[in-house]
């Protein structure tokens, strides 16, 4: 085919893609990444018996990358957020912790996707990979390859190793269930980068004074918030400053707050304060901005999302 040199090079162009690829497969970035590597992995061995006349290397390792994820999902449960696992909660319950359920991971921005010219930055959005999480792999694989990555019918049956009828009835199914979500007007009319970083600015501005008034004037009437790896989730401005009076008293109105991005969308880690005037990692929080302000919190508190960002566990005061 081609020299080792180049044939890792050629691979690499499309390393970002395909971690956004099994991101959305998979919900976790931890994963995602060992199937790039996996996908790498296995294109190497096969070099010599691709055929450029049959498809572009870029299908070639999509079709690699997409069994591949088929594959490790064989037997796994979903990885969903809580607002599409449990009813609604009330904002003052008690927090219920999830037990074994694996949630939704949020994609860090630094590992370099959301950047990529290819990738349609709505198609990594909290919430549009969250209701991914609530189709059948073979589903979710032919949804993303037929309205993500704009495959004809006929290639995604070849990815597949399926038929384009099979493919078009478990597209119908899947649009069905993505409408049913939701999430679909999230996608529409969405603020540049830098007025949803104000969005969020003017967030953080409130939350470090502990002023829920601010916060009330940033988040939208519909407000939605979510804590992984506790099940309790809300909406409404008023659940909302429920939880949040509950919160400062409970953890207090000392905090640092260090900006993020993930998933294409701003965000923060926050530290609180202990003793000795450290501050220690609390939550990272990521934020869907629409024009009229935010109307998704998800909450993380997972060792390995702290550790898929780089976050120190405590910082100066």
């Amino acid at each position: 085919m081609t020299s080792t040199g180049d044939f890792e090079t050629l691979v690499q162009r499309y390393r970002p893609e395909l971690l956004a690829h099994c991101y959305r497969m998979l919900g976790s970035v931890h994963d995602a990444e060992e199937l790039v590597q996996e996908t790498c992995l296995r294109a190497w061995r096969a070099r010599d018996r691709y055929d450029p006349s049959r498809a572009s290397l870029r299908t070639w390792l999509y079709r690699i990358a997409t069994n591949a994820c088929l594959t490790a999902l064989d037997g796994l449960g979903r990885r969903p957020m809580p607002s599409g696992l449990v009813t609604e909660s009330e904002p003052l319950r008690p927090l219920v912790h999830g037990g074994e359920a694996t949630w939704l991971q949020p994609l860090p921005d630094s590992l370099g996707a959301p950047a990529t010219a290819a990738i349609d930055r709505g198609s990594l959005r909290l919430a549009f990979v969250a209701a991914l999480q609530l189709l059948s792999p073979r589903e979710r694989a032919v949804l993303i390859l037929r309205d993500v990555l704009d495959y004809p019918a006929a290639e995604a049956a070849d990815i597949l190793e399926t038929s384009a009828a099979a493919v078009n009835s478990s597209l119908q199914r899947a649009r069905a269930r993505i409408r049913a979500a939701g999430v679909l007007q999230e996608q529409v009319a969405e603020p540049s980068d830098a007025e949803q970083r104000s969005w969020v600015d003017r967030y953080m501005t409130a939350f470090v004074r502990a002023d829920i008034q601010g916060l009330l004037q940033v988040v939208t009437e519909d407000v939605l918030m979510e804590m992984p790896p506790m099940v309790n989730w809300f909406t409404g401005r008023e659940n909302y400053a429920s939880f949040m009076g509950w919160v400062f008293a409970k953890a207090g109105k000392a905090w640092r707050l260090l900006p993020v991005r993930a998933n294409g969308q701003a965000g923060f880690a926050a530290y609180r304060r202990r003793d000795a005037g450290m501050f220690e990692l609390h939550t990272l929080q990521v934020f869907t901005v629409t024009a009229g302000g935010i109307s998704r919190i998800s909450v993380f508190q997972d060792a390995d999302v702290f550790a898929a960002f780089g976050l120190a566990q405590k910082v100066d005061g």
